[in-house]
């Protein structure tokens, strides 16, 4: 009995020490919010455990504050400090640049890693959007990629250079489906905001033997993001200095056991920038043109089994650019739908439609007028089928398209179409754990120019340690537009452009051979992963369509027509490097060397510049479960052009960014462009169009984490 007492008065001395313990739930997200199962989450008292299935976990830990710290593959390990009075808490996760886990479609048209795929392929993710506060793809681009320059060409219409490439040559998709209609040789940028974006995938160099024409110089690809939260919604808007440009957005997601929908608006409004006096006769931009635009996309997935997804998409775009005299309004109205079977073991059998038509209006004091009608309507049908053997994948596919065009610039009341159609395969053979071949080659025919085309590939990735080395052939090609086979346009009075019907197909020869390291540095200040990745590529480019002087004749006045010219030829380097410290500190250089060969690819609107680079130094870091913040300096370094028509110098131009989240869901970003307060002396159409050092500031709701 004496011996029970001297116990619990023990007890008595000592309970008041001995700490209750709490129990913390959460969720574990990935950037988009989506759960990550499996997750290993650790408590500051060694205690362990994992996510379900919903990305969630219960872990008990003394006292009223949990330091928990997160590692998920193919994510960066991170600490969370909780309160455990503050209910479910949402821990959400960056991924590891260095991981290279990332799946990625564009380079292969199957899933698979991107340290797996054999070709090159430049992955822009969710957080490096977050990062840019990017509003379309041209933002995002000029931010991230060296060797690419947008600039303006006539009635301030975008031009794109791509390691030596136009408009034309570069193939830009929204999950895999083409774009119909043109400004001045590109698409319209301004149709592929960011808002519901979930990466991008850039292959440089040509992919025509799976992607057909245009895709020459290179295929961009932007792949929608899909939540597999119940419920998410963000709201945000964004103030700038420079034009009084206003940004607004809705992104809208819901998930059910079956059903996906995603719906995305965004209004942008800018006023019209005086850049230069009247008087100053050397610049091309007196002006830069303001206006508004307004962006809706639904899409939303339905899988009624295990076995088959169904897809519908559909879209309206509507820009007005607002001139001294006039105002043009572009339009597009797109949709489609696809269908996903898993007939087998291994075996994928796909089906899209889809529909776009651009259309281009001018309106002289609120009144349209006719003299400037453009309407490009495209109609596509696609077959991808795939089957799995153990390691190898054989890809088969076969595509038609429509093609539609009414322009002015055709003579009056004249239009075109034609159709193409093609077939395609590829096998994907991985006979050793560290060698990949990559083999694939296809056959277009164009109806009205009567061309045909066999294009091939092949692609081979070696891999020792965490060394990689890929070399890549590649043939692409591009058959010439409607508008290049039958223009007959009276170019402001300047001189005559006349088509050609007898233009033969562009083709170029890529070859490119690239050495990537990945690795880590473990139990050190400097712990954390790094990528670097050097690249050489040579482009053969045959039979480029370009214009030339056209003496006239009985029925045509002088001026320029269009043809082919060989004798092409571009090459150049691309070396990369990124380290992310898990202390949060992070590190991106990127930088492109490029040199053109024979005939020029120069244009007056587009100019290659031999040396560039892009480069950002940033700091991230949550200091407790309601704040977080980043801060990073970016930068951008252009080479004087090497162009007889260009007048611009070398330059380089530094951006400041702030992100905060202050409190669960709610994030303000703070930027300040063009820190060093650059302004060209002279404003041509490849000059940066700013006034000096600008800012801006916007907020973004996430709703659903408010409120969970």
């Amino acid at each position: 009995m004496e011996r029970i007492k001297i116990f619990l008065a023990i007890c008595g001395l000592t309970l008041p020490f001995i700490g209750l313990a709490d129990t913390f739930n959460g969720r574990v997200v990935d950037e988009t919010g989506s759960p990550l199962i499996g997750a290993t989450v650790k408590a500051s008292n060694d205690r362990i455990t994992t996510t379900n299935t919903d990305g969630d976990f219960s872990i008990s830990v003394e006292g009223s504050t949990a330091k928990l710290q997160i590692s998920y593959i193919g994510f960066l390990t991170e600490t969370f400090i909780l309160k455990s009075n503050t209910g479910k808490h949402e821990l959400r996760m960056t991924p590891d640049i260095g991981a290279l886990e990332e799946v990625v479609v564009t380079a292969t048209r199957t899933p698979k890693a991107l340290k797996d795929v054999p070709v090159v392929t430049r992955l822009i993710t969710a957080d490096d959007i977050r990062k840019t506060d990017a509003t379309n793809i041209q933002d995002l681009l000029t931010e991230e990629l060296p060797g690419l320059e947008f600039t303006y060409a006539m009635s301030q219409e975008t031009s794109l250079n791509m390691s030596g490439f136009g408009g034309k040559s570069v193939l830009f998709l929204v999950d895999g489906e083409r774009l119909a209609g043109e400004t001045m040789d590109n698409i319209d940028f301004n149709r592929l905001n960011l808002d519901n974006v979930g990466q991008v995938e850039v292959v440089k160099g040509a992919s025509s033997a799976l992607y057909g024409a245009n895709a020459v110089g290179g295929v961009v690809n932007l792949i929608t993001r899909e939540s597999k939260e119940p419920w998410r919604i963000n709201l945000n808007s964004r103030y700038k200095s420079l034009g009084n440009e206003w940004r607004s957005g809705a992104d809208l997601n819901f998930h059910s056991e079956k059903w996906t929908s995603n719906t995305n608006f965004q209004y942008n409004t800018s006023e019209t920038v005086k850049l230069t006096d009247a008087f100053d006769t050397e610049s091309n931009l007196q002006n830069l043109y303001g206006g508004r635009t307004f962006n809706v996309k639904e899409r939303l997935s339905f899988q009624p089994s295990n076995a088959l997804r169904l897809t519908a998409r559909g879209g309206y775009f509507n820009r007005t650019s607002t001139r001294i005299n006039y105002d043009d309004h572009y339009i597009d109205y797109t949709a489609g739908l696809r269908g996903v079977w898993n007939i087998g073991v291994g075996k994928t059998l796909e089906l899209s439609y889809s529909y776009d038509q651009y259309d281009k209006q001018r309106y002289v004091n609120d009144r349209r007028t006719h003299d400037h009608d453009y309407s490009n309507r495209q109609h596509i049908a696609h077959a991808l089928y795939t089957q799995f053997f153990g390691n190898n994948v054989l890809t088969a596919g076969a595509d038609y398209m429509n093609d539609y065009l009414l322009t002015y610039q055709f003579v009056s009341g004249e239009t075109h179409s034609q159709s193409s159609v093609d077939a395609f395969v590829q096998f994907d053979y991985n006979p050793l754990s560290w060698l990949n071949i990559v083999a694939s080659v296809r056959e277009d025919y164009f109806s009205e120019s009567k061309n045909n085309s066999v294009t091939a590939r092949l692609a081979t990735m070696f891999k020792f340690n965490r060394f990689s080395v890929r070399a890549n052939y590649a043939g692409g090609f591009r058959a010439p537009t409607l508008k290049e086979m039958y223009m007959n346009f009276d170019m402001a009075g300047i001189q005559m452009i006349y088509g050609n019907p007898n233009l033969k197909p562009e083709k170029s020869h890529n070859f490119n051979l690239a050495l990537e390291h990945n690795g880590q540095i473990r139990n050190s200040i400097f712990a954390g992963s790094y990528s670097m990745n050097a690249m050489g590529y040579f482009n053969r480019y045959d039979s480029r369509i370009t214009t030339t002087d056209y003496p006239g004749d009985s029925t045509n006045e002088p001026g320029a027509i269009y043809c082919n010219e060989d004798g092409v030829k571009v090459a150049g380097i691309d070396i990369s490097a990124r380290y992310r410290l898990q202390m949060g500190l992070g590190m991106t250089l990127n930088y492109n060397y490029l040199h053109t060969m024979g005939r020029t690819v120069d244009s007056q609107f587009s100019n290659p510049r031999p040396h560039s680079m892009t480069w950002r130094l940033d700091y991230e870091r949550r200091l407790c479960s309601a704040y977080k913040f980043y801060a990073g300096i970016s930068g951008r370094y252009l080479a004087k052009p090497e162009s007889k028509y260009d007048t611009d110098n070398a330059y380089s131009v530094w951006k400041f960014t702030l992100q905060q989240e202050v409190w669960r869901g709610i994030n303000v970003n703070f930027i300040i462009d063009n820190l060093l307060n650059y302004r060209p002396k002279v404003y041509y159409w490849n000059s940066l169009p700013t006034l000096g050092r600008t800012w801006s500031i916007g907020v973004s709701l996430d709703i659903d984490t408010m409120f969970r």
